[in-house]
């Protein structure tokens, strides 16, 4: 049995292991995850924040939300991975679970379902595929609005499902 892998099956594997990583709030893991080199400035854009800049400014965002985020679980789609050299880039859909605080003691708070897209731009270190860059960007739109009775879009308005557009 074989357990080489193509460089797309280990970065999507290395993408897997970063939302992995949140789910379970290691935040051990997510050291680890990320490229450590002063040479190459790791980024980060959570949804509705502004770019963060630097190693310790990721992580420290990181933390932040695994310690204030009681249960959180991520179902990933239209997942995408292109590899060119020792660069890499996976684009996918973040179906994300959340649950925030409960009203009693070992009970968990009311489920939210959010949509994000995200890109994930890796580089090789080595053997590994490291986490550059992270942008994530809030889903407003449905993908699947019905068109009414004369082709224009439903509630949301114009072209594409876009408010406005």
């Amino acid at each position: 049995m074989s357990t080489a892998r193509t460089d797309s099956e280990q970065v999507e594997l290395a993408n897997t292991a970063l939302y992995e990583a949140v789910e379970r709030g290691d935040t051990a893991a997510m050291g680890r995850l990320w490229l450590d080199d002063p040479d190459a400035e790791v980024s980060c854009v959570h949804p509705g924040w502004p770019v963060l800049r630097g190693r310790s400014e990721v992580l420290r965002s990181y933390a932040l939300i695994m310690a204030s985020t009681d249960y959180i679980q991520f179902f990933l789609t239209d997942v995408e991975v292109a590899v060119a050299g020792d660069t890499a880039l996976v684009t996918c859909t973040e179906n994300i679970l959340s649950g925030g605080p409960a009203e009693e003691e070992g009970e968990l708070g009311p489920l939210v379902g959010q949509l994000v897209v995200a890109t994930n731009a890796f580089r090789r270190v080595g053997e590994e595929w490291k986490v550059w860059s992270h942008h994530g960007s809030p889903v407003l739109a449905g993908r699947d609005e019905e068109e009414d009775e004369d082709g224009a879009n439903g509630a949301n308005g114009g072209a594409d499902g876009i408010p406005g557009a």
